[in-house]
Order: structure tokens, then sequence, then C-alpha cells
């Protein structure tokens, strides 16, 4: 039995790793790289040959960079079952699709410009509407707390992560020429107590462990310290004659800015005004939160049983044809602007960026973490020059970092997490993945003081042998 860790290894993006029990290949995750473009997209194409060649995969979560890159798995001769939980498969069937619309759109947009720019380069699309569609057809439903043999001595069962709606960590009992071990993998850790959320599950008798590390070397604010920030920016953005531009992943970011946006409503602390969901991504996201209130937190879940709607605060409209964000951008009315994606390299937002980010009266807001080499990191280390499609733009506008709306544990979270699993467990190893080079190395530290696990900080191609 052995582990190899691939992708988010080293860095954050592009989860992918290699599980052999018994002679079986089991992938866990297959996300798509997100930074420089030219790499990301060579990284993306470039799936190591036995990854098409596993006998299946199990998906920890549906962000696109833990599920992105399973229909070019599909298309590179993949025959395998995809196994996740049944919230996960529903949020996939829209966003594989909607990310192979968008490579496809990407595409004939940059051989547009080729043709215009006399270069005989053609682009053609990471993969395609079909592609994504095949992948659904490989996907399985597995229930929470449901045991599924996956192969000879392979058994998994998927528990609440309280990361996005649907999110599992991964529980795989592993048995071979008599000897038994229980690995655990987080995929993407949930924070404590988060409105939306369940609170992450404690998994007993756990002897390895391998856990992301995105925050690694901080702790979040408060989620009433960040109502407060998100409701000051947005009073004098507006105040000023100012839009309010908030980048979001279509899955769980932007249903946590509509709720928040809920809250200072209902605490008289939010102006009337016109709020955009630019995202046909986030409207059908939403609407599959609505159909899944299992996994949400208490109040929230009893709020959509009664019929209210958590994530619609007054004066929210939905934007779903191209022609209306097109609109939306030319107008100059004040107001908030919610659209993707997340780490801003692709979709409506970077169109809207064209115009927002030379005003000076406008604000952007980012919400979440942004990977190394994307334009949201650009923002986020207040670059005054950004390409925006390809062109260098002057960036006036105000920029705002609020990391309180992340999903992911901070470090306190992550430390508890694995305290709690050794104390209920036999946790021998921990492997660190998903996360940049500082917040690996200070959580390591920590683990190390605070358990009696060995840590294991991975790199792209190690083997650990189980």
């Amino acid at each position: 039995m052995h582990i190899q860790f691939q992708g988010a290894a080293d860095q954050v993006t592009g989860s992918l790793h290699r599980l052999q029990v018994g002679g079986r290949d089991i992938l866990l995750d297959c996300g798509l790289y997100q930074g420089h473009r030219a790499e990301a997209n060579r990284l993306n194409r470039e799936l190591p040959d036995w990854a098409a060649r596993a006998d299946c995969l199990v998906l920890s979560h549906a962000h696109l960079d833990h599920s992105g890159n399973i229909p070019t798995l599909v298309k590179r001769g993949f025959r395998g079952n995809v196994y996740c939980t049944p919230p996960t498969r529903d949020l996939c069937s829209v966003m594989l699709r909607d990310a192979a619309m968008i490579a496809e759109q990407d595409a004939r947009y940059l051989n547009r410009r080729n043709a215009r720019d006399g270069i005989a380069e053609r682009i053609a699309p990471l993969y395609t509407v079909e592609d994504a569609s095949a992948a659904m057809d490989r996907m399985i439903s597995v229930p929470l707390h449901r045991k599924m043999p996956l192969a000879p001595g392979v058994e998994l069962t998927f528990h609440n992560s309280g990361h996005v709606l649907g999110s599992a960590l991964v529980q795989l009992d592993l048995r071979e020429q008599g000897r038994s071990l229980r690995l655990l993998f987080t995929g993407d850790l949930g924070r404590e107590e988060l409105p939306l959320l369940s609170d992450p599950e404690i998994v007993k008798d756990v002897d390895f462990l391998i856990t992301e590390s995105t925050y690694g070397d901080r702790l979040h604010p408060e989620i009433s310290e960040m109502d407060d920030q998100l409701g000051s920016i947005v009073r004098t953005t507006i105040d000023r004659g100012g839009r309010v531009y908030i980048p979001t992943f279509a899955l769980e970011r932007a249903q946590e800015v509509l709720f928040s946006l809920e809250r200072l409503h209902e605490r008289g602390a939010l102006p009337r005004v016109p709020i955009y969901i630019d995202s046909p991504l986030a409207i059908a996201i939403t609407e599959i939160y609505k159909l899944h209130p299992e996994g949400l937190a208490h109040d929230v879940r009893d709020r959509i049983l009664g019929r209210d709607d958590p994530f619609s605060p007054p004066g929210l409209q939905y934007v779903s044809e191209v022609e209306d964000s097109k609109e939306l951008q030319r107008s100059g009315e004040s107001c908030i602007i919610i659209a993707g994606s997340g780490m801003c390299e692709a979709g409506r937002i970077v169109h809207h960026f064209v115009r927002a980010l030379g005003e000076p009266k406008n604000s952007v807001v980012i919400v979440g973490f942004m990977a190394q080499h994307t334009l949201g990191r650009r923002l986020v280390e207040r670059r005054r020059e950004v390409k925006v499609l390809g062109v260098p733009r002057d960036v006036n506008a105000q920029i705002h970092v609020i990391n309180g709306l992340s999903a992911h544990a901070d470090q306190r979270d992550l430390v508890d997490f694995a305290k709690r699993t050794a104390r209920v467990g036999n946790l021998r190893r921990i492997a660190m993945v998903h996360g940049e080079p500082k917040p690996r190395t200070i959580l390591g530290e920590l683990l190390k003081e605070r358990t009696s696990a060995e840590v294991i900080d991975a790199k792209v191609g190690l083997r650990v042998e189980l």
C-alpha cells in the first residue's frame, strides 16, 4: 500500500493523488491547476498516463480545483467510476458543463484575436461540453456514512467536511496481506460554526491523515467582523457613486455573500441598491443549495423548509443572458455586482474589470483565496497595473480583502481537527497538501508540537509507503 502525491502538492490548486492497494489504482480528486495561464494550460492537458488507467476516482467536493479536470481524464480514456456525495454530483453537473462552455468561449475569443493579429496558431479548448457530459456518466452518488466497497481490500465512507455543500472527508479502510489501515483525506476542510454549513465531523481510528493547509499561517476574523467590514465598504462606495464588485466562486462563496448581505439587511446596515448576480452558474448552484438543505446549518435548513429564502436580500436581480451582462457592464448605476470566477481568471468578472478597475469610485472586494500568478492575487497584492484579457489596465479602484468569508479552515481549525482526530484514534502520520510553502511550514511545526504524529510535507511525485 502506498500513496503518491501529484497535484496540490507543494501548491494549492490541481488536487490529484494516487493510492495503490492490492494492485488497484485509486485516484483522490482530479482538479484544475490555476495560475499562469500558459503553465496551467500545459499542466491541465498533461495528466499523467497512470491517471487515465486508474480503476476508480474518489471526489471530495465539486470545486473545480478538485473536480475540474475529470472531463480531461475521461477524454484521455479513464473508464472507472467516480464516487462522490449526491450534492457534489448535482453541483458537478452544472459546474463541469459551465467550465467547458467557458473554455470553448475563451478559445473562440483568442482564435478571433489571433486571426485579427495575423497569428496562425489555433487554440483548442481543454475540453468540450460533450466531454463534461461523458464525465458525468462516470459519477456514482454515495450518501454520507454509507460504506461502499471500491475494490478488494478498499472500503469508502464519506463524512461531512463542512467546506461547501456536499463536501466530504474521504475515509478509506484499507487491507492488504493481513495489514489494515484507515486513511482520511480532508479534501478542503471547513470552519467551525459557519452560518451556512454544518461543522466538520471527527472520524475515529484514523492512522494516516492527509490534510489541506491553505490557511496554515493565519486566523480568520469572526463572521460578525466580516459582516461589519462588508457593510462599511458597500455604504462608503455607494455614497461616492461607485460600484461594488465581488468576484466569487459560484459554489459556496456566492451563497455566503448573499447570506451575508441578507444578514446586513436584517440589521438595517445595508443601503437599498440593486444587487446583481451576474453568473448563470451561481444562479443554478443557489437553486441546488435549496434542493439539499440536509447539508446546511440547522437554522438555514429550517428557513428553506419553511419556504423562506436565505439567499435573497432586497434588490437582488439575476443576470443570465450575455447581452444583459454587457448592458450591466456599460451601465453607470451604483450597485453591487457578484460575478465569477473566484480567482478572476475567467468568467464575467473579467469583462467587468475592463472598465471597472480604472474608476477610483469603484470598490473590488476579494472574499476568498487567490492562488499565485492569478489576476486575483495581483489585485490582492495591490498592483497598480494588471493585465485583463491580455491588455494592461491601470488599477485605480479601491481593493479590499475580506478573509472572514472563507470556507477554508484557518490555522486554529486545522490544528484542532488534527488534535481531535488523534484523540479518538491512533494517528501516526499527517501529510500536508493544498498549501503554499509558508503556510505548510508554519502549520507543520504546530502539528509536530501538538500531536505525536510524524508530519510529512508532500511534494509532487513523493511516494509514501502505508
